[in-house]
């Protein structure tokens, strides 16, 4: 293996294998990751476009799902153009440099969308528990504030994978069994105890997204709590709705993440498995979210019929108004 500098002990470039014992494969893989891929360019876009040219849409709860779309993008962005490469031209060569970079990309975007996730919790918490001030509480500044925090949150958290991977000396394998750079997939190359690495992983995961785990927990437990005190059961069912999307959008980022997470500390044997299930928090949740909003919110429905079908909102209404008469 041809080392850049002796004293650090740092190889020139790393090499991506893909997925171990499916390279064969890789070729068929590819369809599924390429159109998801599509799909998550498409959607997270027409929602920016959507949210951002309709005035009537700059409320909190679209403005967060803006915040979701853009760190959607970015976190797919970060390992799928990689992994495409990886499987059509079999190019898994990656500078070492750039390999730090995946890495921080990676976990800054996970973890910002885990503060995402957590911040649409509360909105939707202020807008049933308090709904005569939220007004007054989620402001535009509140906004503002709540986005510079996520990511000033992601930002010095993140930053220290970058610095202890880059302390460590890989004098012996180059090559990454994965399909994008990992912080632990590069640390267990290293020659070196990788001991402050692990901890260090695992308290970053506790204090993000295991932190905003427990908060959102709390905070639907105090909707349902105020759900189940209004009397109509038809206000109820319209109440808790609002509440759905997110609900599904939290179960389909944490759920992939968290038996990733899992397999890493536990030393899970089938890498196979282990590296489809990375790649499926990277990959299914950025494309996921914009249709479950799209279906499960009136105002984006109706904006992206019009989009598709040059309809308006309005006559689309219309029209089923003169339908029933």
């Amino acid at each position: 293996m041809k080392m850049s500098n002796l004293t650090s002990f740092h190889p020139d470039y790393f090499l991506l294998m893909g997925i171990p014992g499916l390279e064969d494969s890789h070729l068929l893989l590819s369809i599924p990751f390429c159109i998801m891929y599509i799909f998550t360019l498409l959607g997270n876009s027409i929602l920016l476009l959507i949210i951002s040219s309709n005035e009537s849409l700059h409320q909190p709860m679209y403005m967060f799902i803006m915040m979701l779309a853009v760190s959607d993008i970015l976190l797919s962005s970060s390992a799928v153009p990689k992994t495409l490469c990886i499987f059509w031209f079999k190019y898994g060569i990656i500078s070492f440099n750039g390999c730090l970079t995946q890495v921080f990309f990676i976990h800054l975007n996970f973890v910002t969308e885990s503060a995402v996730l957590l911040t649409m919790a509360y909105d939707r918490y202020s807008a049933i528990y308090h709904p005569l001030t939220y007004s007054a509480t989620l402001t535009s500044s509140f906004i503002r504030k709540t986005v510079i925090m996520a990511i000033s949150r992601s930002f010095c958290l993140v930053t220290p994978f970058v610095f202890l991977l880059n302390r460590l000396p890989y004098q012996q394998s180059n090559v990454i069994e994965h399909t994008y750079c990992e912080h632990m997939s590069m640390a267990r190359l290293a020659t070196a105890d990788i001991l402050v690495n692990a901890v260090y992983g695992l308290v970053i995961a506790a204090c993000t997204s295991g932190v905003d785990i427990i908060l959102i927990a709390v905070s639907y437990i105090v909707i349902i709590r105020a759900v189940l005190r209004i009397p109509s059961t038809e206000a109820r069912v319209k109440t808790f709705n609002t509440c759905v999307s997110h609900i599904c959008v939290i179960f389909l980022f944490y759920t992939p993440a968290f038996f990733t997470f899992i397999a890493y500390r536990v030393g899970y044997k089938n890498s196979k498995v282990h590296i489809l299930l990375a790649n499926l928090y990277v990959v299914v949740p950025p494309m996921m979210n914009p249709i479950i909003y799209g279906v499960k919110i009136k105002e984006i429905r109706q904006r992206i019929f019009h989009i598709f079908a040059r309809v308006k909102p309005g006559d689309l209404n219309a029209s089923r108004f003169q339908k029933k008469g």
